[in-house]
């Protein structure tokens, strides 16, 4: 392939495309802003990779066939166009995190941001918490998970359309192959893994791929295609006007601009992150791209509506206003230790875009459209190089907690931090047992002879905490799967997708029948969220739900029960002491509140007293306490500790007890509430 420079042809430029390309960004801008006014904003990214995938592909195709593609020339032109905006988006949220973020935060940024140098943001993301979690929204480079996806293709895509090129295959079977096989392994796994789905590259290319169809159609229209399409003109204008059709495809280009448009409307105001995203449902937002780019820029939507100034306006900052947008809204978030005021949100919306216009103006446009040469590239690389040893020093520096020392104390904010190894497998049972659990799954013991099994969600994670950190003389395994309940005959799901927590009480069986030392089953999960419909507190509505493996009807509340009492009783058969430990209260709020106010804050607020009336927490567990006494009246033996006093006196409920945090968030006890808890259940005969 020739390497001349400036040898790479390109499409004729579409105000159309730039005006999708507005409705993209903002769609997504109004999502992560006002989630409750569109809730599929979301589907813009989907959008902008059609437009990525149509695009790079037509000058992929189009250059292969003159014999003028260069993959040098290629990868240095991706650079002058991503490059600028993305450094100085990292060094702006770098420098805000610096004033904003505590140490553990900050860390994390950094980790965020060398991921994102290197555009693997969204293999990094996806060993942490869901896009949709509240967690995602505290960290102010989640949304650089796409743009890892649309590098990955941009690298693998070209270099693969070359080799397949000089060994004569032909590239329009190899799109829909791989094309096929990436919308297979969608389907699949969002049934299986939600968030590997989500952030996976090869369950997202297929996206990229449908426009690189579209660009391979386009380039070489088929006489068939050509003459369905004639077809079909002529047939929508009969259905419309008594005129005779004038031939020219306007008719089918309106029908197939406007039908786009009425997906993509659809999309925006019916999917919802817990139907399972993407799944099937991606379907529409990228079909409806597709339908839309397709229809041409003489279609009467494409040339009125997005080929409108202000649409083209906001399609040209589209890039910098992706960037921009969410880094300002994470970190009014952080600040507020919650959702933001209104004016607040649509502040952060007007300084990106305002932020977006220069960005583009000022930095884009002049790297992008000036001088090519090797300077600029090398310098741009340096740079982007430097960013990411910056954000992976900051990391391994446990985020520069020199920062902050005048203001908080290291040890208060110690308290805050997740207990380390007690919420992931760390290999302990396959090391001591030669036990392993399937994938997101945990398993974790502290011996080779354990003596009490706990089974549960990650709130048994965190009672276990105290004994697999060597503060409780206890031998020790847990089993257990994040937001999983171990009911027989019964699941959970959140939104649409099946967690599979069924196979919880077998793994549990397999535990009791390998390892007869365990005499005792401690049964721990948290209770009211799975049935009730609603978080507490600072969470919003609960999307988990309970239902039945054979697809009967009943409550909530019914299944839960009868789930829970099947297990039980299967436990008792085998001869086990099974202790239900119910669920200390839930603290509703950032316990980091508890103890100091935050660097930095745009409105002021006081030290939280870290309490609550305990009639908020009697009514929050009413219903669950009374499942639990049912549970109890099914299964006499069943043993039920009660952990409240802890807690709660007979007036209030406490996150703070001694100075020292109850919590290390917002629902999960604190490791030294784990060791007061397990030492009283010892000291009570509830376990040896």
């Amino acid at each position: 392939m020739p390497a001349t420079p400036h040898a790479l042809s390109h499409p004729k430029y579409r105000a159309d495309i730039d005006g999708l390309r507005s409705i993209a960004v903002l769609s997504v801008v109004a999502f992560h802003a006002a989630p409750d006014w569109i809730h599929g904003g979301f589907i813009g990214v989907d959008i902008f990779f059609v437009i990525s995938g149509f695009l790079i592909s037509t000058i992929l195709f189009s250059n292969l066939e003159n014999d003028t593609f260069s993959l040098r020339e290629f990868y240095a032109r991706r650079i002058k166009r991503i490059f600028p905006s993305l450094l100085l988006v990292l060094m702006a949220t770098y420098a805000i995190g610096w004033w904003v973020l505590l140490a553990g935060e900050f860390a994390q940024l950094g980790k965020h941001i060398t991921a994102g140098a290197l555009f693997v943001s969204n293999l990094a993301l996806w060993s942490e918490a869901g896009y949709f979690d509240i967690a995602a929204e505290t960290k102010p480079l989640l949304h650089l998970w796409s743009l890892g996806i649309e590098e990955q293709f941009y690298i693998l895509w070209p270099v693969l359309l070359v080799l397949a090129w000089k060994r004569k295959y032909n590239l329009l079977t190899l799109t829909l192959a791989f094309g096929a096989i990436s919308m297979a392994l969608n389907l699949k796994g969002i049934a299986k893994n939600p968030t590997a789905t989500f952030y996976s590259p090869q369950t997202r290319f297929w996206e990229l791929l449908c426009g690189s169809l579209l660009a391979w159609a386009s380039l070489h229209p088929h006489p068939k295609a050509v003459a369905l399409k004639s077809t079909l003109d002529r047939w929508i204008h009969r259905m419309l006007y008594r005129s005779l059709p004038p031939g020219n495809g306007t008719a089918l280009a309106n029908a197939l601009a406007l039908a786009g448009a009425a997906l993509l409307a659809l999309g925006f105001l019916k999917i919802r992150a817990e139907l399972g995203f993407p799944g099937k449902w991606a379907i529409a937002p990228v079909l409806g791209a597709v339908m839309i780019i397709s229809a041409g820029q003489g279609a009467w939507f494409n040339r009125v509506v997005l080929s409108s100034r202000l649409a083209v306006w906001f399609g040209l900052i589209s890039f910098p206003l992706y960037l921009w947008h969410w880094p300002l809204l994470s970190f009014a978030r952080i600040m507020e230790e919650g959702l933001p005021r209104a004016d607040i949100r649509l502040g952060a919306v007007l300084l990106a875009i305002v932020f977006a216009w220069l960005t583009y103006r000022l930095v884009e446009r002049p790297i992008r459209f000036g001088t090519h040469n090797r300077l600029t590239i090398a310098t741009l690389c340096v740079l982007m190089a430097g960013m990411g040893a910056l954000g992976y020093y900051t990391f391994r520096q446990n985020g520069l907690s020199f920062r902050m020392q005048s203001q908080i104390s290291q040890a208060l904010l110690d308290q805050t931090v997740e207990p380390s190894n007690t919420q992931l497998s760390d290999g302990s049972c396959e090391k001591l047992l030669n036990f392993a659990m399937g994938p997101g799954a945990v398993c974790l013991t502290n011996s080779a002879a354990p003596e009490v099994l706990v089974v549960g969600d990650s709130h048994a994670m965190a009672l276990n905490s105290a004994a697999l950190l060597g503060k409780v003389p206890i031998k020790t395994m847990l089993i257990g799967n994040h937001g999983c309940l171990p009911l027989m005959g019964y699941s959970v799901q959140d939104g649409k997708l099946n967690k599979g927590c069924n196979a919880l009480p077998d793994q549990a069986f397999k535990v009791l029948d390998r390892y007869p030392s365990i005499h005792t089953v401690a049964l721990a999960t948290r209770g009211p969220l799975y049935f009730s419909g609603h978080g507490y507190g600072i969470e919003g509505p609960s999307t988990y739900s309970i239902f039945a493996l054979d697809g009967t009807k009943a409550s909530q509340t019914d299944m839960f029960r009868k789930g829970y009492s099947q297990f039980v009783k299967e436990l008792l058969l085998r001869k086990k002491d099974v202790v239900f430990v119910i669920d200390p209260p839930e603290l509703g709020e950032d316990p980091k509140g508890c103890l100091f106010r935050r660097p930095v804050s745009i409105l002021e607020k006081p030290v939280s007293t870290c309490t609550q009336d305990k009639s908020k927490v009697v009514a929050r567990q009413a219903v669950y306490r009374d499942l639990v006494e049912q549970i109890r009246s099914d299964n006499p033996a069943l043993r039920v500790y009660d952990p409240i006093d802890f807690f709660c006196d007979a007036a209030r409920c406490y996150g703070l007890r001694d100075k020292k945090l109850l919590y290390w968030d917002d629902n999960h006890i604190a490791a030294w509430a784990s060791e007061l808890v397990l030492d009283d259940m010892r000291k009570r005969k509830f376990l040896p």
